[in-house]
């Protein structure tokens, strides 16, 4: 899978699916699933790492994450996430940022907003990188939202996001994700533009969808937003098999003699 295959899916009508993922061992299992692509996402600082938000997240920290997971995946396309701030501090320095994460093995970058860095993505693809935009809820401007808020509800809204999206499709970017924004709303951006959008509570008129892994294997215990959903109760499985591992070695039934050495 490569970038122009996104591009090929939306022409055939054909659905995109990606998860989110931050290690090896799950990059390993990703790799024998028909999944389209693979998000190094900075909800990694969330997801992995305990934090409210993910401001956090570091350039290093995205490198390590990527270079495992690149590690596992096999021949999956794995984007990767540019950290909070990371492609705002000029053009030089995101280009630092973009270099760093495509030697750590990504195949293509994902971008949040356009507006103020338009020279950033322009730059990006015309260096041969693939470029996936992030339009809707920007979790990395989560302080000036006033939370983890839908977008796109008012008229305002719903235009400046169409014209986002419009600026992306034009700098090059080869598709873009649409988080928590109305159904209807993402459905008329997917119809008008000529590159796929992927989204992540916002539909099914979408041409793709992606979800957190932890999310949707149902290992999150402590967060069910309303777009996601539990594919596996995997925070029971997990419990569960300690739980045996627990008793069975307390009652002295692990390790038998044929899991010893003689």
């Amino acid at each position: 899978m490569y970038s122009h295959d996104f591009l090929r899916a939306k022409s055939e009508g054909r659905k995109l699916s990606m998860a989110t993922c931050y290690d090896y061992t799950f990059a390993r299992l990703l790799s024998r699933t028909a999944l389209d692509g693979i998000l190094v996402g900075d909800s990694a600082a969330m997801v992995m790492h305990g934090h409210s938000s993910t401001l956090s997240m570091t350039v290093e920290i995205t490198r390590m994450h990527t270079q495992a997971v690149v590690r596992g995946a096999g021949e999956k396309f794995v984007v990767a996430d540019m950290p909070f701030l990371s492609f705002r501090k000029g053009l030089a320095a995101a280009m630092d940022t973009a270099q760093v994460l495509m030697t750590a093995g990504a195949h293509a970058l994902k971008l949040e907003g356009v507006d103020g860095h338009e020279d950033v993505i322009q730059r990006m693809v015309q260096s041969g990188i693939p470029v996936m935009g992030h339009l809707g809820l920007q979790p990395q401007s989560v302080h000036a939202y006033g939370g983890f808020r839908v977008q796109g509800r008012s008229d305002d809204s719903s235009r400046d996001i169409v014209r986002q999206a419009t600026a992306l499709q034009e700098l090059g970017a080869f598709a873009i994700v649409l988080e928590c924004v109305p159904a209807k709303l993402a459905q008329e951006i997917t119809m008008a533009l000529r590159i796929p959008t992927v989204g992540i509570g916002a539909g099914a008129g979408c041409d793709g969808q992606i979800l957190v892994l932890q999310d949707l294997l149902g290992m999150n215990v402590d967060f069910h937003p309303k777009f996601s959903r539990h594919f596996m109760d995997g925070s029971c499985t997990i419990v569960d098999a300690v739980a045996r591992f627990d008793e069975a070695v307390k009652t002295g039934a692990f390790p038998l003699p044929e899991e010893s050495y003689s």
